[in-house]
């Protein structure tokens, strides 16, 4: 077995600029393969790191993976800042350069077309939360006055307005991305995350990423503004590299 192998951050413009950053995961220095007009952003890893049985196991470490995975988007984001950029996974890895050649060679047009799509655009993230009424619980109509019946038209009420405001923010949070859609060349919707992985206690109705250029950025922070008073609060993140937008799906 080799030494090393060769791990793939991204592919972006041959003649873009070298990124300004050093060292990738592992600690591994960061260097650059072309082919024609693309180049393959790459380092050079422990072939035994990052076997395939390795990483297999590497990737079920919440610690690896969070220094791995802030090292590898590290080199991205520098990359991005130099002209356009076409990410893959997390923990892309080829036996050897003459492999990310073939890649490039391959799959020239694909990944041409994906640095053209985001040529000039960036990644925009916006998250909804569902906003928690603070309006006082009216007890729902009830035949009987006793401690009981008052006690089950109480939870009922409390019920009762939980559903019609989970209802009301996932209509606005839907409003919200209508206009969002609208205001950029392309979007993509991902399924709302877990309250313990966000952290908060509201529900998150809205989860979604939005390619824009200047223009189109000022128009998603207009629409976010808009839509500040309603029953989703909306969160604008960015900007970010274009992973939703350039990755392609099989690299």
């Amino acid at each position: 077995m080799a030494d090393a192998v060769v791990y793939l951050y991204a592919v972006t413009d041959a003649a873009a600029p070298e990124q300004n950053v050093n060292t990738g995961v592992d600690g591994a220095p960061v260097r650059r393969l072309v082919v024609g007009g693309l180049a393959a952003v790459v380092s050079s890893v422990d072939a035994v790191r990052f076997s395939e049985e390795s990483l297999r196991r590497s990737l079920e470490d919440l610690q690896w993976l969070e220094v791995t995975a802030r090292a590898h988007h590290a080199v991205v984001d520098a990359a991005a800042e130099a002209g356009p950029v076409a990410p893959v996974r997390l923990a892309t890895v080829y036996l050897d350069d003459e492999r990310v050649r073939g890649l490039l060679t391959d799959r020239a047009a694909a990944f041409a077309g994906a640095l053209d799509r985001v040529r000039g655009r960036v990644e925009w993230g916006v998250k909804g939360f569902a906003v928690p009424s603070d309006a006082p619980v009216e007890p729902e109509p009830g035949s009987g006055a006793g401690p009981g019946a008052s006690y089950l038209a109480r939870r009922l009420a409390e019920r009762n307005r939980a559903t019609r405001g989970q209802e009301a923010a996932f209509a606005a949070a839907e409003a919200a991305h209508r206009d969002l859609a609208a205001a950029a060349p392309a979007s993509r919707r991902y399924p709302p995350q877990d309250p313990r992985l966000t952290g908060r206690r509201e529900e998150m109705v809205l989860n979604a990423a939005y390619l824009a250029d200047a223009t189109s950025a000022a128009a998603l922070r207009q629409v976010v503004e808009r839509h500040a008073a309603g029953p989703v609060r909306l969160e604008l993140t960015g900007p970010w590299a274009p992973y939703s937008f350039a990755t392609l799906e099989e690299p």
